[in-house]
């Protein structure tokens, strides 16, 4: 499974974009599955070498890299590493070396939570880059998954505060319960806000919580599902909104907006042919007031309507361009690409993409 995580940063400090790539499969001298984490090194011709991270907690079944996230925890100035290892959360704190070597590293764990994903960024407006886990939360009565803040500092890393983002009554439910996630200012406030998608949530009709940042750290929250006034369809079982999310200024107004895939979504009888929806920052925060559909029965939406296509299972908000407006980058069957524009995101313009169908992964 080398390469099904990675994450991007200038690791050693030398002026060169370098790849953490995870191999949760890799076998180690504790037994299968044990992971590992390899630094690919940039340089002038592109990356090349490699070298292992060091593994804190080695084990059997450990997947050690089973997600990744970059930032400058402590505000040094230089890029540290957050790994997922054991459903537990090590941070390495730059530089990592070629020689292998690496700053101090932390352990972030408490009882009964398992981490699944990690989110970085700044969310209490200081310099410092903070981390949300996501993590499962299981008991005997249920099954959960949790979102928890952990703000950057410069002497040491300071757990904070947790927000429930789904739960069940536990009847053999599947685990890695959290899903997709994102820090972003919608609001404009100078702090950044935590997006998460849990796209199993009641029957997999899914929903995204939006956490709002504050100098404190995370605050108030809010949800946003296919019932929210002014959003396009209605939750069924299945749509999984929320399967995908991600955050970028579509009509250039200062506002980050929040796109987010329903890869399941019924359309005309075909399964899991897929949408997107796409949410307008402002200063309030994000609603479904003015919010965007498009799936492939959308006037101007490159590609078919088929059964399975799955599009929306994969999205990206990116100002490929540099005018100013992020577009949308959707994988399904036939990829596709919507522009930005000063009205948000249209169809004009519309291409299709070369691109492996996401639905080949998530079957």
């Amino acid at each position: 499974m080398f390469g099904e995580v990675r994450a991007a940063a200038d690791f050693d400090g030398d002026g060169y974009g370098d790849l953490a790539v995870g191999a949760t499969g890799e076998n180690g001298s504790r037994g299968a599955d044990e992971g590992a984490v390899t630094i690919l090194w940039g340089s002038a011709s592109g990356l090349s070498k490699g070298t292992t991270l060091p593994n804190k907690s080695p084990g059997r079944y450990n997947q050690m890299g089973k997600d990744l996230a970059t930032g400058d925890f402590n505000g040094d100035g230089k890029q540290d590493l957050a790994v997922i290892n054991e459903s537990k959360t090590y941070v390495y704190r730059g530089p990592l070396k070629r020689s292998g070597t690496t700053g101090t590293v932390t352990k972030l764990d408490k009882t009964a939570f398992s981490a699944t994903a990690l989110i970085s960024g700044k969310v209490n407006g200081d310099k410092k880059t903070d981390l949300a886990i996501i993590g499962d939360v299981v008991n005997p009565e249920m099954i959960a998954s949790d979102a928890w803040f952990i703000k950057g500092g410069a002497s040491a890393l300071t757990p904070g505060k947790t927000l429930r983002l789904e739960s069940e009554a536990r009847n053999g439910g599947s685990t890695d319960r959290g899903g997709d996630g994102v820090i972003a200012d919608f609001d404009k406030d100078g702090y950044g806000d935590i997006a998460i998608g849990t796209s199993l949530y009641s029957r997999h009709k899914g929903r995204v919580s939006v956490w709002y940042g504050s100098a404190g750290g995370p605050s108030r929250s809010a949800r946003l599902t296919q019932a929210t006034s002014g959003v396009a369809g209605s939750p069924e079982n299945d749509d999984e909104f929320g399967s995908s999310i991600s955050a970028g200024d579509t009509n250039g107004d200062g506002y980050a907006d929040l796109a987010v895939g329903a890869r399941g979504e019924e359309i005309d009888g075909h399964d899991y042919a897929g949408g997107v929806h796409v949410f307008k920052g402002r200063k309030s925060g994000l609603s479904g007031a003015g919010s965007q559909w498009f799936a492939r029965n959308t006037p101007g939406v490159p590609g078919p309507l088929t059964s399975d296509d799955q599009f929306g299972a994969l999205v990206r908000l990116r100002d490929t361009e540099g005018d100013g407006t992020a577009d949308l980058y959707v994988n399904g069957a036939d990829s596709a690409r919507l522009p930005g524009s000063p009205t948000g995101i249209t169809t004009s313009g519309a291409t299709k993409y070369d691109a492996a169908p996401i639905s080949s992964f998530l079957q």
